[in-house]
């Protein structure tokens, strides 16, 4: 009769053993989810997407800008009279780039619809020269932040383009670089002789969140 009490105990005690054990387990298994919940690596990865998703609309609204001629346009979008006869984009004053969002033109427009609509804050840069040496700002909102991230698009601009600024819209690439009459152009006419391109220039939108 004692045997058979000393194997009941025995059975209990193994029961509890064994559910003593898994409840340590869950519980385990519960703080480990829990921690990796608030890991700075959680937010380092939701930060890396958000990034990842400005890049691509950076990318796509150069991409189709430069298809449907909106950014050829807003390159051009140039007034060689303004900045005391030393030539600035239209309307920008002394700053001679737009602070408050994109210009005034189709681009400009997509630009805010995509980006300052959002919170999102934005630069545009023109890059051109030999090496890309020389920069000219379109667009200035002030200091990206550290998770700024960047889009480029390279944009051929040629001979017989018009200036798209009012007032000027008969007046070519050709034309400035042949006459100094009208003003100058921001970029320079670096492409090789007999070639119908006035130059390569490179467009660079710098985002970031407000």
């Amino acid at each position: 009769m004692n045997s058979i009490n000393d194997g009941n105990d025995r059975a209990q005690a193994h029961t509890l053993e064994a559910f003593a054990a898994a409840i340590l387990l869950v519980a385990g298994l519960t703080f480990a989810l829990q921690a990796t919940a608030v890991t700075p690596l959680s937010a380092s990865t939701s930060n890396q997407h958000i990034e990842n998703q400005q890049r691509a609309l950076a990318g796509d609204l150069l991409a189709t800008s430069a298809e449907n001629g909106d950014l050829e346009a807003a390159l051009l979008y140039w007034d060689p009279d303004g900045g005391d006869g030393n030539g600035t984009f239209v309307g920008t004053g002394a700053s001679g780039a737009y602070t408050g969002g994109g210009p005034p033109n189709t681009f400009g427009e997509t630009l805010n619809q995509t980006f300052l609509d959002r919170t999102i804050a934005f630069n545009v840069v023109i890059y051109h020269g030999e090496r890309n040496e020389n920069r000219t700002r379109m667009v200035n909102m002030g200091s990206p932040s550290d998770n700024a991230v960047t889009a480029t698009r390279s944009v051929g601009l040629p001979d017989g383009a018009n200036l798209t600024a009012p007032g000027h819209r008969d007046t070519t690439l050709r034309r400035l670089a042949d006459d100094t009459d009208p003003g100058a152009f921001y970029v320079e006419d670096d492409v090789v002789a007999d070639t119908a391109m006035y130059d390569y220039v490179e467009v660079r939108i710098v985002v970031w969140r407000m």
